[in-house]
């Protein structure tokens, strides 16, 4: 079923079928009564098809083994099973047909343990020039999940999956601590809690410019690369509204009004924040292109290995910064106005019912 899945090839697995046996079942009853036992059966037997060693002979400087044991075309067919004679202790010879019961059986393949569990495990390759991995893979898995298995069989998808799943778990937590730290180190500048928040609105005005490089780019979500870039994106985002409300705050401290500080702030922090986010995309403009040097023999290379592994990084990096440089320039003045002004309100009104108090008083 894997090998109908488009653009899947070179489907194998470690699964190794049992071989063909021949058991020798021993009637003990009947052995007793000759006076054997299984122990001497199975050694008449190891006897005729492996051999023993019953002496030696040298010629010259070399010693030969002398071997005891049934003929090579005897020992390849079964008949004479049928036909081999079991010495008893009292000297007499039984046939081993009367001994013990002769039956063909299917024998133990080679098992393979993952935790104590019996596993069977399917590889096969993906074109990811056609077809992405996880696409791939979530076509077989919905095609596996058509398939009625007996009870105790399950299917589970492991290899770039698993590892896929524990990254994405790790750069989950790494973004998560990512924004927790540059959130207390906002709260600790500006000794506030509120425009620390005003900030951190730019990483999520960012994530919509990396989906949508992702998708002009017709890219999937890498798990590792992309979420790197992701992460990144967050560090390079908040600059420009460090830069924007620091200044407007500073302004305020000058005397300015509310609105002709956010506005004169935006004014004049405009071409800082430009710069910081155009020299950053220009910066990363050959990882999208797959443009390399190569040192060794100072050549440029075009769409090299490590171009494609950093292009959804840039991808997200860049189009992330122009969406979030763009929006931070609209978005974050507009909700520090705001907040700035219900606060305002908040203590105009607090100091009229102060005021009235000590009227009344």
């Amino acid at each position: 079923m894997l090998a109908q899945v488009p653009h899947v090839k070179d489907v194998r697995d470690d699964f190794k079928e049992g071989t063909p046996s021949v058991q020798v079942v021993v009637d003990r009853q009947k052995a007793a009564l000759f006076g054997l036992s299984t122990d001497m059966i199975g050694f008449a037997l190891k006897t005729a098809y492996n051999g023993l060693d019953v002496s030696t002979f040298r010629e010259g400087n070399e010693d030969y083994d002398i071997t005891v044991q049934l003929g090579d075309s005897d020992r390849r067919v079964t008949d004479v099973l049928h036909e081999l004679m079991i010495p008893t202790p009292s000297g007499l010879q039984v046939p081993l047909s009367t001994l013990a019961e002769i039956r063909f059986a299917g024998s133990v393949g080679d098992i393979t343990r993952i935790n104590n569990e019996r596993v069977v495990t399917v590889k096969a390759n993906v074109d990811e020039t056609k077809i992405p991995g996880p696409v791939a893979r979530a076509q077989a898995e919905n095609m596996l999940g058509n398939i009625p298995l007996p009870p105790g069989y399950k299917v589970k998808f492991t290899g770039e999956f698993e590892f896929q799943q524990e990254s994405e778990t790790f750069l989950t937590k790494a973004f998560v601590v990512a924004l927790l730290l540059i959130f207390l180190i906002l709260v600790s500048m500006f000794n506030s809690v509120g425009q620390p928040f005003i900030i951190m609105t730019s990483v999520i005005l960012s994530l919509g410019g990396a989906f949508l490089g992702l998708m002009f780019f017709n890219q999937p979500f890498g798990i590792i690369m992309t979420g790197v870039g992701v992460i990144s994106l967050a560090g390079v985002v908040v600059n420009n509204a460090i830069v924007l409300l620091d200044y407007t705050n500073k302004l305020q401290e000058r005397g300015y009004a509310l609105k002709d500080a956010v506005i004169a702030g935006g004014a004049t922090r405009l071409r800082p924040v430009l710069l910081t986010a155009v020299t950053t995309i220009l910066g990363l403009i050959p990882m999208v292109t797959g443009i390399s040097f190569d040192f060794h023999v100072l050549a440029i290379s075009w769409v090299s290995e490590s171009s494609q592994w950093w292009r959804s990084m840039a991808v997200v990096v860049i189009f992330g910064l122009i969406v979030a440089t763009f929006l931070t320039l609209i978005v974050v003045p507009t909700l520090y106005y705001l907040q700035q002004k219900s606060i305002q309100v908040i203590r105009g009104t607090a100091s009229s019912h102060g005021h009235g108090f000590r009227n009344l008083s």
